[in-house]
């Protein structure tokens, strides 16, 4: 290989004479080689995309796809007039805006960032893991879709009679399973705004040209909606019965309105039932008028335990057996042990009745903090859910005052595509007697 020239923007004949492979595959392979060994030092800008291809003998198109390549896996960053420049030399593509989500150090009061279930209203897994160990077909390598046991508790109350099932290790597992399945690097694909921070990261993995779909107290707009779908997706995603973020869901009559706008087009329907058996709705699911390109994926983490890594997902023969062979990459199969034990868990009666109670205590402490918020002249409604999405005139300031009172709290920007100043407040881990002092703060951070 060629000295590295000395300049921090690279010589596009020089860089054309170090790339072997013209391809867009070879070009993002071959580049990304040399900024991992440091040839190409990070902060180095590189040619422009129309000088590089002309030396190259290649399309603008083929150099802006490998750009794009390397740009989704954090290695470059930039584009247009500013250019691209090297950001990073660590080359596997990561969840940066989940990354982002972690340890707010030791003077915070109140970690309410993470939308995640309180540990002391987790059932008791210990009698349920007992039954795990006497699974049928134990220690067989056999790639088993779906444990029988767990099949027939999770058809109890699926919302429709879906043709094929298959489990996988948790709702975000299955979520991703099936996008890397059934979409293509680059596709279109509609989504709500807001979303989950870790579905648009999986996107972002993929390349995707992401459409927002607004919505409203009862999911998704008709509106936004079909402006999106005159775009031609590949694909819908959203969430089904209650929103992580917003705590909306979707009502009969929407339910009925986007069930219609979907019925004339062919875009594949995904649907993310993250919270799972803690909504106080009922489970609703396009498979029951669209079951073709309809694909359902139920997590039963936030009911039932994070370490229990399940998720059950349901669509037609043809969309999971094509899952199910992308899955064959990797583990194959979800454990056996852990299946058992959660169709224990859905059929015995001590459980329901806990998780009952676990959606109750989290009703409780949402409607006192929006209570709390009320007094103070703030009026955000209930909902239902684990969080609350709260509009701020300004997120930085926003975040800033909250930290310095030692409360930490998602950005909106971690989980909207579209405008908008936000941030998400956890409510389900809220201590009594943090109520007020939580209220007060966000009472300043929103400047009033």
């Amino acid at each position: 290989m060629a000295d590295k020239p000395l300049e921090k923007t690279l010589d596009a004949e020089w860089l054309a004479t170090q790339l072997q492979d013209r391809s867009m595959r070879g070009i993002a392979i071959e580049t990304a080689a040399m900024i991992r060994s440091g040839v190409i030092e990070i902060g180095t800008h590189l040619p422009a995309v129309r000088e590089l291809a002309q030396a190259l003998g290649v399309s603008p198109a083929t150099v802006s796809a490998a750009w794009g390549q390397l740009r989704r896996q954090k290695v470059i960053a930039g584009r247009g007039r500013n250019g691209v420049w090297v950001c990073g030399d660590m080359l596997s593509p990561r969840p940066a805006r989940f990354e982002k989500i972690g340890n707010f150090g030791e003077h915070i009061i109140a970690d309410l960032a993470l939308s995640s279930p309180d540990p002391a209203l987790l059932p008791d897994l210990r009698e349920a893991m007992q039954h795990g160990v006497g699974a049928d077909n134990l220690n067989s390598y056999q790639r088993e879709a779906i444990a029988p046991s767990l099949l027939e508790a999770a058809r109890q109350d699926w919302p429709y009679d879906a043709p094929a099932f298959m489990s996988a290790d948790g709702g975000f597992d299955g979520m991703n399973l099936t996008l890397q399945t059934l979409l293509m690097q680059g596709s279109v694909v509609a989504i709500e705004d807001p979303t989950a921070t870790r579905l648009l990261d999986m996107l972002d993995n993929l390349g995707a040209q992401v459409i927002p779909v607004k919505c409203d107290e009862f999911g998704p707009t008709p509106e936004s909606l079909s402006l999106a779908l005159s775009k031609n997706p590949s694909a819908f995603i959203y969430q089904p019965r209650t929103h992580s973020h917003c705590g909306h869901a979707m009502n009969a009559e929407r339910y009925a309105e986007l069930a219609e706008i979907l019925r004339h087009t062919n875009t594949l329907i995904i649907e993310d039932d993250g919270i799972g058996q803690l909504s106080r709705y009922a489970p609703v699911s396009m498979g029951s008028v669209l079951p073709d390109r309809t694909v359902h994926v139920r997590s039963y983490s936030k009911a039932y335990g994070p370490d229990l890594r399940l998720a059950v997902i349901s669509g037609s023969t043809d969309l999971i057996k094509q899952i199910k062979s992308f899955r064959n990459f990797g583990a194959g199969w979800s454990s056996r042990i852990l299946q058992e034990a959660l169709a224990w868990l859905i059929k015995d009666s001590k459980t329901q009745e806990s998780i009952a109670h676990a959606k109750a205590v989290y009703a409780q402490r949402r409607k006192s903090m929006s209570d709390a918020l009320r007094i103070r002249g703030v009026n955000i409604p209930e909902r239902d859910g684990l969080a609350m999405w709260i509009p701020v005139p300004s997120e930085q300031f926003a975040l800033v005052t909250l930290a310095a009172r030692g409360i930490a709290v998602l950005p909106g920007e971690r989980s909207r595509i579209g405008p908008g100043q936000f941030i998400r407040i956890s409510t389900s881990q809220i201590k009594p007697e943090k109520v007020d002092l939580i209220a007060d703060a966000i009472v300043l951070a929103l400047g009033a």
